[in-house]
């Protein structure tokens, strides 16, 4: 590359830096900060911080052909995924949360509960399904 050529604008490499004044609230009852979901720096995966404040609990939903991971950072919680039975879970567990199944997440404990959720392929909202009772 000559001395004054610049890197391609797209690609998959680089540092990002997600500014947390962009964290907004989801109808699924959670705080969530787009980490990474832009097709043009990685077309494969998203990751999303999300935040459950103490004593709350996600609605229940699933999202269609997705795979979800939940990286537990921080905080105790509960999850139900499908018509497993709740487990209890918190920091360094992984939730493996397969296309379609049906799922929520509860804050147990006295601090926010905050964890990372890794999609493949990426969050799309069209994928996202309220399975909530009104």
């Amino acid at each position: 590359m000559a001395k004054d050529s610049k890197p391609p604008a797209t690609g998959v490499s680089g540092v990002l830096r997600p500014n947390a004044d962009h964290e907004y609230f989801f109808q699924e009852g959670c705080f969530i900060l787009e980490m990474l979901n832009d097709p043009a720096r990685d077309a494969q995966l998203s990751v999303a911080r999300a935040r459950v404040r103490a004593g709350e609990t996600t609605r229940w939903h699933r999202l269609l052909h997705t795979t979800e991971r939940y990286l537990l950072l921080e905080g105790r919680g509960r999850v139900w995924l499908g018509t497993d039975e709740p487990r209890d879970v918190g920091p360094g567990d992984v939730v493996l949360i397969a296309p379609g199944v049906h799922q929520r997440i509860a804050n147990t404990g006295q601090e926010e509960l905050v964890f990372l959720a890794v999609c493949t392929p990426p969050f799309r909202e069209e994928n996202y399904r309220d399975d909530a009772p009104d």
